[in-house]
């Protein structure tokens, strides 16, 4: 847990979350400025976290996310040898 949402990590890095809100969730990335997006799903504009909004009842683009997911958690990685 990391401010009250679930939160992935490699030891002791997070690198993605789950913050659920009414309308929406979001999965978001501690390093997502940093994350290929071919689909433009990261949304956000701070100097390094990206979030990807789903909505309640809407397909998530599943594909494109997981790929996403894949992507942050070999960022975090590669972070953690150097």
């Amino acid at each position: 847990m990391h401010d009250h949402c679930p939160t992935a990590c490699v030891s002791s890095a997070a690198f993605a979350y789950v913050a659920a809100f009414t309308a929406h969730v979001n999965v978001g990335f501690f390093h997502g400025a940093d994350l290929p997006d071919p689909a433009g799903l990261l949304t956000g504009s701070g100097k390094r976290m990206r979030h990807v909004k789903l909505h309640w009842g809407q397909p998530a683009p599943e594909p494109a996310l997981g790929a996403l997911i894949d992507a942050a958690y070999r960022d975090i990685r590669s972070r953690l040898e150097t």
